[in-house]
């Protein structure tokens, strides 16, 4: 069974999605052994290749459908286009920079407010900071986040908060 459909672009809030078929996903449930929490997948739009999660929102799997994938996507809801769609097995992990351990390692206070974080707010630091390319950008980022963890400054215009993502 092919992983190809056609879908009309719909619009949650800002958010331009579409629906997968369930027979569709029924393959990609098969294929990655699992029908809960985001799976990722990778596939194409209307021919252009993407890398994407597809995720459970209100009862339903959804595609969501961004501007890296399709120009414009905002603004064309009710578009059909065609998607090609297939579980994606490759890891997506993204290790924790040695310098950012070493870092919570030596403040107690900041390891247990990172720990008590939503694991997407984990995620989004360390995703940030492992994207760091200089060392000096890295450490001076490092020590924004343990102040943020500590309550004493806002990190990427937040004040910690462990419930908040």
């Amino acid at each position: 069974m092919s992983n190809k459909f056609k879908a009309a672009i719909e619009i949650i809030g800002v958010n331009p999605f579409v629906f997968v078929p369930d027979k569709k996903l029924q393959l990609i449930f098969k294929e990655s052994k699992r029908n809960k929490g985001p799976i990722p997948v990778y596939g194409t739009v209307n021919g252009i290749p993407f890398k994407q999660t597809l995720v459970r929102c209100l009862g339903h799997w959804r595609l969501y459908i961004n501007t890296g994938m399709l120009k414009n996507s905002p603004k064309r809801n009710g578009e059909m286009i065609e998607i090609e769609i297939k579980f994606d097995p490759v890891s997506r992990e993204i290790k924790q920079p040695a310098l950012f351990e070493n870092a919570l390692l030596a403040n107690k206070k900041a390891k247990e407010a990172f720990e008590k974080l939503t694991a997407s707010r984990k995620n989004e630091i360390v995703r940030y900071l492992a994207n760091l390319k200089k060392e000096e950008t890295l450490n001076r980022n490092i020590q924004k986040v343990i102040a943020y963890l500590s309550g004493k400054e806002k990190f990427a215009g937040r004040d910690y908060s462990p419930t908040k993502k």
